[in-house]
């Protein structure tokens, strides 16, 4: 499909979940700026979207990317996470769609302050910036044959980020060593990404 061809307009009552239906829907109940209260919304599971977020945080629905970032950032808006699905959900239906890997990418991120008072913001491909910390905790997967780092932050409710390459190299260069790991301090809370004995010598 398209994505010129994806609209706002109602699709008829009996018609199957589109991403057309529940744009109409999130538009008509969104009250002022913040994020919809989806946790709130609870109706009846609709089945399967066509509708998949890539690891690089393009998304596609009927396999072509949506290319209108405002649209994108309608559907974020959106999302969450129940166990181990995503979804979309609306006051009137929610459905599922397919994440690749973490339904966000943090592209870029600030540093505020130095050392154990040291603020790390990351800002995330859809728009939303997160304070990593107690509530937004930083975490590395590492590949187990590769020993590649997959690093992830928490932006919201059961929702991560991955960091693109560029920014964890830059957080790597501001890294800090404490009780035998190397890592990131942010918002008082320090977060290990790889025991300090494992990391090159000299």
């Amino acid at each position: 499909m398209s994505e010129n061809k994806i609209t706002t307009a109602s699709p008829p009552p009996s018609a199957a979940p589109s991403a057309e239906g529940i744009a109409a829907a999130v538009k008509a109940a969104q009250k002022g700026r913040g994020l919809p209260p989806v946790d709130t919304w609870n109706p009846e599971f609709c089945g399967d979207l066509d509708m998949r977020i890539a690891r690089d945080g393009t998304w596609f629905y009927l396999g072509t990317p949506i290319g209108r970032p405002e649209l994108v950032r309608l559907f974020s808006t959106i999302l969450r996470k129940d166990g181990d699905d995503y979804v979309l959900v609306t006051p009137v239906e929610k459905v599922g769609i397919t994440v690749d890997d973490a339904p966000f990418v943090a592209v870029d991120f600030e540093v505020d302050g130095t050392g154990t008072d040291q603020r790390l913001t990351f800002l995330t491909n859809v728009g939303d910036s997160t304070i990593a910390g107690p509530d937004a905790p930083i975490r590395v997967e590492r590949d187990p044959e590769t020993g590649e780092p997959s690093p992830y932050v928490l932006v919201r409710a059961n929702l991560e980020a991955l960091i693109d390459r560029k920014s964890f190299y830059r957080l790597v260069e501001i890294g800090a060593h404490h009780e035998g790991w190397f890592g990131l301090w942010s918002d008082g809370m320090f977060f290990g990404l790889i025991p300090s004995a494992e990391l090159p010598q000299g």
